[in-house]
C-alpha cells in the first residue's frame, strides 16, 4: 500500500481563496472559474497560488 502524500494551505492560499470568494460576492458571479484556473505550488509554508486574484476598487473619493 502506497503512503498518501498531503498538502495543507498557506495563509497566502488562504487569504487568495477568501479575496476570489469575496470578488464573486461583489461581482455577484460564478467562483467556480476562478478556482478551476489558480495554479498551485507547494512551499515550506504549504500549498501557495501563484496567480491570486486582483480586486479593483474605484476611488469614489474626490480631491481636496
Amino acid at each position: 500500500m502506497s503512503e498518501v502524500q498531503t498538502y495543507g494551505l498557506s495563509d497566502q492560499a488562504l487569504g487568495a481563496l477568501m479575496m476570489a470568494l469575496q470578488r464573486s460576492l461583489m461581482e455577484q458571479s460564478d467562483i467556480v472559474e476562478t478556482l478551476r484556473g489558480f495554479e498551485f505550488v507547494n512551499s515550506e509554508a504549504g500549498l501557495e497560488i501563484l496567480n491570486p486574484p486582483i480586486i479593483r476598487v474605484p476611488n469614489n473619493q474626490e480631491e481636496q
